[in-house]
């Protein structure tokens, strides 16, 4: 393995990707500890060693963003603007026909789609930066801190925190882009990555400040457990025979080969969680906003306290189910068999023993219903690993080992490594994996 890591730096061109890379990765870190013009660094540290937080939505956010929403730092919204708008464009495919038509176009209709994502990142940028400063002068942010985060609450001074929160989602995007382009690897799956690796040591060590060493033993051990669970469904997949008829065109024979289509077991990624997340956290957010000035809540928002607590079982039976919802879901909207069936019937491919057309696109929506129920399921299983953990240990609800943080950092991690791979293959006979 050393060896194979001797062989990436050796090679001129790979190194300087990856040193390329690893640059906009230290650029990214060090924003998420510059503050944000007008706030006052000393209290928002105070504030965050008395641990209380928002939490919900904007823990969720905050994880994204590598710590740096809390720090209220230049870079505190993270890529999640980024996310959101690439999300929201995919599935406007299915609305818009127009969306849908740019990307049959090839590159220049993925062109033209990646410009209307950055423009809607900008966007919710936007958005988000108002909401989180308005938190921070409001004091919700940190709800029992009574320290002020924004000493001076002029309208300049929150016009260039908004400006600036804004100017750094656009300053992230463009550094993951430019990761993607230069460097090795998804620049923007990278800059999550780090983010969400960033907090394993301290989550690591307040476990075992905590509960002890034995409890720390035992989650490392169920750590591993769980990788090792992620990357065997995560490559996993059921290949579909197809085989192409010969064709002439002109004085040529063309066809006649075999290949197949292979459908994973996850084929939503990390999306279902995500949406599950933040649905299930915007009745947290609707409490916060709602607080009264003496520190009661009305009844309802303590009904929803009450019941929409991560460690509430209605909570986790309704988490669970939504993920499993939402992969179905999102798997209809990005795997159309109807359209692959005919894409097939056109270049003269066929699946041996189905006929071509309608046939075709029924047999692949029954191997894809049957295959997402595992995937599905599965993905219930991840996500509710951080919410059992804080039950069984009390550990903190950023627990490392469960959720999106695992989904991500492996599925990065394996595609990273493939990448690396596929370029040592190109200039060696060996790749970085044997």
């Amino acid at each position: 393995m050393f060896s194979a890591i001797a062989r990436v730096f050796r090679t001129p061109d790979l190194r300087r990707k990856l040193l390329f890379t690893l640059a906009i990765i230290a650029i990214y870190r060090m924003g998420v500890y510059i503050p944000a013009p007008g706030v006052d660094y000393s209290n928002v540290q105070q504030c965050l060693a008395a641990g209380d937080t928002t939490g919900g939505l904007y823990q969720f956010v905050n994880l994204f963003s590598g710590g740096a929403l809390l720090q209220v730092s230049v870079f505190a919204m993270g890529i999640m603007p980024y996310i959101t708008a690439s999300i929201i464009v995919q599935l406007l495919r299915v609305v818009i026909p127009r969306f849908e038509e740019l990307h049959k176009e090839g590159q220049s209709g993925q062109a033209i789609l990646t410009q209307y994502t950055r423009y809607l990142t900008i966007a919710l940028g936007l958005l988000q930066a108002t909401t989180l400063v308005s938190l921070a002068r409001s004091g919700n942010l940190f709800p029992s801190c009574q320290l002020p985060i924004v000493p001076d609450e002029s309208l300049f001074v929150i016009i260039l925190m908004i400006l600036t929160l804004t100017a750094g989602t656009g300053l992230i995007m463009w550094m993951g882009e430019l990761a993607t382009e230069r460097g090795v690897g998804n620049g923007m799956s990278l800059l999550i990555f780090v983010s969400i690796a960033s907090g394993f040591p301290a989550a690591m060590g307040a476990i075992a400040t905590s509960q002890g060493w034995g409890v720390f033993v035992g989650v490392i051990i169920i750590g591993l457990a769980v990788i090792a669970l992620v990357v065997f469904v995560e490559q996993s997949q059921r290949r579909i025979p197809v085989q192409y008829a010969k064709r002439m065109i002109g004085r040529r024979t063309v066809g006649g080969t075999s290949t197949y289509i292979p459908i994973k077991v996850n084929m939503a990624g990390v999306i279902p969680v995500i949406f599950a997340s933040s649905m299930l956290a915007l009745p947290q957010m609707l409490v916060s906003f709602n607080t009264r000035a003496d520190g009661t809540l009305p009844g309802w928002a303590l009904w929803m306290q009450t019941y929409f607590s991560s460690s509430s079982p209605l909570y986790m039976v309704g988490y669970g189910l939504l993920v499993i919802g939402f992969t179905y879901f999102y798997v209809a909207i990005t795997f159309n068999p109807t359209e692959v069936a005919d894409n097939m019937k056109q270049y003269g491919g066929f699946i041996p023993g189905i006929r071509a057309g309608r046939p075709t696109a029924e047999y692949l929506e029954y191997i894809l219903s049957r295959i997402t129920f595992p995937g599905a399921v599965y993905l219930a299983f991840v996500a509710l690993i951080p919410l059992i953990a804080f039950v069984l240990i009390n550990a903190d609800q950023s627990f490392p080992f469960g959720g999106t943080s695992i989904l991500i950092m492996v599925g990065v991690g394996l595609e990273t490594v493939k990448q690396i791979n596929a370029q040592m293959q190109q200039r060696h006979y060996e790749g970085l994996l044997r």
